[in-house]
C-alpha cells in the first residue's frame, strides 16, 4: 500500500463552503500497512439548520443531529484518529477544508499530508471523462452501499484503492501516488521533521546553511506546499538541487496573503541579499526614459533611487541600460522607428534599420521630426510609468482563513510604507517617508494588484496627511 498508515474520509455537511457550512457527519476507515485496522461514523450537531435540499441528498434530518455531540466534543476523537495518516478522499479538497475549518474555529490549527482519489483516477484513467464516485461505482463495479452517508462512501473510497492493486501494477500506483503528493526527499542535513511546522497558508521561507544569512528566499500562498516541491525529487531544478546540498535549516513567517507574501519577499531579498535570489536582489541603478515635448533626443534617466516626484512624465523604469536598449530595438522594429533619432546609434546619413528598409526615413528627411516624435510618443505609452491613481496613500487590507491574520499595508505614491497589524501602527506608518524610496519591483506588485484585486483584501483611502518629501 502506498502509504503504512491511511484514513479514508467522508463527510456530509449542510452545503459546499468549508468557511461558511458545517459538518453533519463523519465517517472514517482506518488502514495500517494494507490491511483494514477500523471504521468508525458519528452524526454530528451542526448548531445550524440543515437546508431541506441537502437534507433530501443525505437523508440526514435536523431531528437526526439535534442530540449528536458537536464537533468540539469529538475534536479529540476525530484528531486522535487522524493524526499520523494520510487523509484520503474523494475531491479531498472539500473534506479536508471542512475538518481544517472546523478546528480553525476551536483555535486549533490542524493539517496532514492528502490524497485525492478523484486526481488519482484521473491520473490512472485519463482515457475517461468522468471521475466522481458515482462513475467510479459503475466503471469498477463497487458495491455502492449506503452513498451519501459518510461512512458508506469512506467505505467505497477503501474499496476503490483496493480495486486499483488489482487492476494495476504496484509501481504503477505508487509512483502516481508519490508524483500527486510531490513526496520531498530531504537531504540528509535537514532534520526528518523540518517541514512539520510549515503552515498551509500564504507567507515567506528562508533557506539557511552554515551561515548566518539566508541562502535563499521565496513567497507563496501555501508554505507547506511550496517549499516541498523544493525537494520533491521529481519536480528538482538545478537551482533546487544546490539549494539541497547546502540547507541545513528553515525558516518562515506567515502573511494574511498572497500580496504580504510579495512585499515582504521583496523587503527580505533586498535586506538580507540571499546568495539563491538574482531577481529581486538591490538594484545598483534604476534606468527610465524621458522624452520631451518638443520633438528632440531622448533622455536616459539612470539613478540609485528615484523619489515619487522624479518618476512623473517618466518611461520606465527599466532595470539596466540593456534593457532600455533592447526595448527600443523592439519599438523600432515594430513601429519603423528611426535608429539615430533614438540613440541606438550615431551616424550620418541613412541608419542601420533604414538600410534595411525598416526606418521610415526620419534620419534622411523622408520623415519629418515632428511626425517621427509623434509616433515615437505613441510607441512609448504603455511603457509610461503609471500616475498614482488616488489622492493620497492608501491601505490595502488583506486577511486570511488559513491563519487568522489581517494586515494593512500602507502605499503611497507607489512606495511601500509599510505593513501595520494593529491601529496604533497605522498612524505612525502614514508620518514616516518611504523607507525605500521609489521601488520598482514595489511598483510592479501593487500595480499588478490593483490591475487584479484579491477577493479578500479591501482598499481604504487616506488623507494627504504631510506635504511631499
Amino acid at each position: 500500500m502506498f502509504a503504512p498508515a491511511i484514513a479514508f474520509v467522508d463527510l456530509e455537511t449542510t452545503g459546499t463552503t468549508p468557511s461558511g457550512d458545517r459538518i453533519t457527519e463523519i465517517g472514517i476507515v482506518r488502514v495500517e500497512e494494507g490491511e483494514f485496522a477500523d471504521e468508525w461514523s458519528t452524526l454530528v450537531n451542526p448548531e445550524c439548520s440543515i437546508p431541506e435540499e441537502i437534507r433530501i441528498l443525505t437523508g440526514i434530518s435536523n431531528e437526526m443531529v439535534r442530540d449528536a455531540p458537536t464537533f468540539a466534543q469529538l475534536r479529540r476523537e476525530v484528531l486522535e484518529r487522524l493524526e499520523g495518516h494520510l487523509f484520503v478522499a474523494h475531491n479531498a479538497r472539500f473534506d479536508y477544508g471542512f475538518i481544517k475549518n472546523e478546528f480553525r474555529r476551536l483555535g486549533r490549527p490542524f493539517s496532514a499530508e492528502v490524497l485525492c482519489t478523484v486526481r488519482l483516477s484521473r491520473k490512472l484513467f485519463p482515457e475517461h471523462r468522468h471521475h466522481g464516485l458515482d462513475a467510479i461505482v459503475d466503471r469498477h463495479r463497487l458495491s455502492g452501499a449506503d452513498r451519501h452517508r459518510a461512512l458508506g462512501d469512506a467505505r467505497l473510497v477503501w474499496e476503490f484503492v483496493q480495486t486499483l492493486y488489482r487492476e494495476r501494477p504496484t509501481e504503477e500506483i505508487e509512483a502516481a501516488v508519490r508524483q500527486l503528493l510531490k513526496t520531498p526527499s530531504l537531504p540528509p542535513q535537514l532534520p526528518a521533521d523540518a517541514l512539520k511546522p510549515l503552515p498551509e497558508g500564504p507567507g515567506v521561507y528562508l533557506f539557511y546553511g552554515v551561515n548566518e544569512l539566508p541562502l535563499y528566499i521565496g513567497k507563496s500562498k501555501n508554505l507547506r506546499e511550496r517549499v516541498r516541491s523544493h525537494f520533491s525529487s521529481d519536480h528538482l531544478s538545478g537551482n533546487d538541487l544546490r539549494l539541497s546540498s547546502e540547507v541545513t535549516h528553515i525558516e518562515f513567517e506567515e502573511t494574511a496573503g498572497e500580496l504580504g507574501a510579495l512585499l515582504r519577499e521583496a523587503q527580505l531579498i533586498k535586506t538580507l541579499l540571499p546568495q539563491h535570489n538574482y531577481r529581486l536582489r538591490r538594484r545598483v541603478g534604476l534606468c527610465a526614459l524621458r522624452l520631451p515635448e518638443e520633438p528632440g533626443p531622448l533622455e536616459l534617466v539612470v539613478q540609485t533611487r528615484f523619489t515619487p516626484e522624479e518618476i512623473d512624465g517618466l518611461h520606465g523604469p527599466f532595470s539596466s541600460r540593456r534593457a532600455v536598449k533592447n526595448l527600443l530595438t523592439d519599438l523600432a522594429a515594430e513601429h519603423g522607428l528611426c535608429w539615430s533619432r533614438l540613440g541606438l546609434e550615431k551616424r550620418k546619413g541613412p541608419c542601420f534599420a533604414r538600410q534595411l528598409g525598416h526606418c521610415r526615413g526620419a534620419c534622411v528627411g523622408a520623415e519629418s521630426q515632428a511626425d517621427h516624435h509623434a509616433r515615437l510618443r505613441r510607441a512609448l505609452l504603455p511603457h509610461c510609468i503609471s500616475p498614482w491613481p488616488f489622492a493620497g496613500p492608501i491601505g490595502i487590507r488583506e486577511a486570511c482563513e488559513e491563519n487568522g491574520r489581517e494586515e494593512l499595508h500602507l502605499v503611497d505614491r507607489w512606495c511601500h510604507l509599510g505593513t501595520a497589524r494593529a491601529e496604533h501602527e497605522v498612524s505612525e506608518l502614514l508620518a514616516s517617508s518611504p523607507p525605500q524610496g521609489f521601488d520598482l519591483d514595489i511598483y510592479r506588485i501593487v500595480g499588478g494588484f490593483l490591475a487584479k484585486p484579491g477577493a479578500s483584501t479591501k482598499i481604504l483611502q487616506f488623507p494627504v496627511l504631510k506635504a511631499a518629501a
